[in-house]
């Protein structure tokens, strides 16, 4: 019996076994294979030449090829060899046409994708030229309408009546400047500030109670809407009430001073400008500028004589908030006609007006660097304005539906706090996004939130008042249930975090000692209530040392 070639098959001059199939090859012709493929050309499994065995032949005898004996042979052997390289031929064909689909397939797809850019490119060009002709189409309105305000100021003039000082379609380079040089001074510091030494600790916090109550307004009309401590004379208290007066109260002498009568209808908000004057917000769709006149004090400090400067009536609607800018030389001003007001508060005048909100603004805050104002809507939306472009640039939706009645700022500069009736929800400006939902109450009661001096503490006003920490993950660190059940309207903080001033539903302020550095050396937290009184929260040993003193 002969052994032939599974290759060739022809008798191998160097047989070689396959120790997985058993067939037997000529050397050369399997080695080659194997190299190539890695395959055994009979069965297909896998093969390597350590798989192949030499089979020991008896070479005295040279085998022959019996096609090579003949001419007929010789042709069968030329036979086969046409028949596989035609079989070769077409499997390169095959292999030609499957590549060249593939190309094909590639080439669409490239296509493809040059004709979406080309569209892009396309709409991106014409979104830029209509936006060019929307700016130029609305400049020249603007410039119409500042001609004709010019015109009728003029014919007002010439008729003889006042000429009223025009808002400008933009603030002036000279407010700018005021902007950019009071964000450089508080945003280059911002970072390495350390908590002010004396700050009180969570621990601290938990043992006060009531020690105080005193009354502001009337009762017939309970209700103190808006608190606002002086920046420099910590003592001096602004109590708005439902009934439109501003209530001044002397925190270390533990005394009314005159009340400031002019709204005809509730005051909304209050704040301090330079040099004691005061601004305030009402219902009645004014804003008043109140300024103290130190020759009519009895004695020095006791800011017992006030008078109303000026009254701005630029609004149509309610005035619902005010914000003071850092540099303590403007303030905003938003109401319910859904427009937002910059005041000049040195010169009582109103720089521009801003209008077209799709809802009635209903608070507003400045960022502590003072180039960011958010605004919040009745629509449950508070916008974040750049002003020195005066532009909203970005936003955010809070309340779950409900009017947003607070917004505050983190003194650290990327974190604010809004608040609507059914909580609070606060936003890292950096992401856009909302970190922290606080629902204190089952049922919808939350009114007010303010954030600390140092970014500590976070304060929420409703049916009680909540203080929460930040940075322990947003932890209850101590609750106020001795407030009225109208529970509360307004929160404001004292300087470096002193005290925590709380307007309630009723006519009452209330005052709270607070080991926690909120005031100077953590002195009090005043609380106004559901009642006509302020009440003072803290320990009874240091709540009597301050009512004696």
């Amino acid at each position: 019996m002969s052994m032939l070639c599974a290759i060739s098959g022809t008798v191998p001059e160097h047989p070689t076994v396959s120790k997985k199939s058993g067939h037997v090859f000529e050397r050369s012709l399997i080695t080659k294979y194997v190299s190539e493929t890695g395959k055994c050309p009979i069965t297909g499994i896998e093969l390597t030449e350590d798989d192949l065995l030499p089979v020991a032949t008896n070479k005295t005898i040279k085998p022959r090829s019996s096609a090579a004996t003949s001419i007929p042979g010789m042709l069968g052997t030329f036979h086969d060899e046409w028949d596989a390289l035609m079989l070769e031929h077409h499997t390169l064909r095959q292999n030609l046409h499957t590549v060249r689909q593939e190309l094909s397939h590639a080439l669409y797809q490239h296509d493809a994708a040059c004709r979406v850019i080309a569209r892009l490119i396309r709409e991106r060009d014409e979104a830029r030229a209509a936006l060019t002709t929307l700016r130029e189409d609305m400049r020249a309105e603007m410039e119409a309408a500042a001609e004709a305000r010019k015109r009728a100021g003029e014919e007002e003039e010439a008729a003889g009546g006042p000429a009223k000082r025009s808002k400008q379609e933009a603030l002036g380079q000279d407010v700018i400047a005021v902007l950019d040089q009071t964000n450089a001074a508080l945003s280059s510091g911002r970072r390495k500030r350390a908590v002010p030494e004396g700050t009180a600790s969570v621990e601290q916090l938990g043992s006060y109670t009531l020690t105080g109550s005193f009354p502001l307004h009337k009762t017939t009309q309970p209700g103190i809407t808006a608190l606002a401590l002086h920046p420099t004379q910590t003592n001096l208290l602004a109590s708005c009430g439902a009934d439109a007066t501003v209530q001044l109260f002397d925190l270390a002498a533990q005394r009314q001073l005159p009340a400031l009568t002019g709204h005809s209808k509730r005051v909304t908000a209050a704040v301090w400008g330079e040099d004691s004057l005061l601004l305030t917000a009402s219902n009645d769709k004014t804003v008043r500028f109140w300024k103290h006149s130190a020759a009519g004090d009895a004695e020095e400090g006791a800011f017992g004589s006030w008078e109303c400067a000026a009254v701005g009536e630029e609004h149509a609607g309610e005035v619902r908030g005010l914000a003071l800018h850092p540099s303590r030389k403007y303030a905003v001003s938003v109401s319910d006609d859904a427009s937002w007001a910059w005041w000049d508060l040195n010169n009582a005048a109103c720089l521009k007006q801003c209008s077209g909100a799709a809802a009635a603004y209903t608070c507003t805050g400045f960022h502590p660097d003072g180039l960011l104002l958010v605004t919040g809507t009745a629509d449950a939306k508070a916008q974040i304005w750049e002003m020195r472009q005066q532009k909203a640039v970005t936003g955010f939706e809070a309340g779950g539906g409900s009017p947003l009645s607070g917004v505050s700022f983190s003194e650290n500069g990327y974190h604010v706090a809004a608040v609507a009736a059914d909580g609070v929800s606060v936003w890292d400006l950096r992401k856009m996004k909302c970190i922290k939902e606080l629902r204190p109450y089952d049922e919808p009661a939350c009114r007010a939130v303010a954030f600390d001096a140092s970014s500590q503490f976070l304060a929420v006003g409703g049916a009680d008042l909540r203080v929460y920490a930040p940075k322990q993950d947003w932890a209850l660190v101590k609750a106020f249930p001795d407030l009225p059940k109208k529970g509360l309207l307004s929160l404001a903080w004292g300087p470096k975090a002193g005290s925590i001033l709380v307007g309630g539903g009723d006519h009452n302020l209330r005052k709270g000692l607070l080991s926690l550095a909120w005031g100077p050396k953590a002195s009090s937290i005043l609380v106004g209530g559901g009642d006509h009184n302020l009440r003072v929260f803290g320990p009874k040993e240091s709540g009597d040392a301050e009512m004696q003193e």
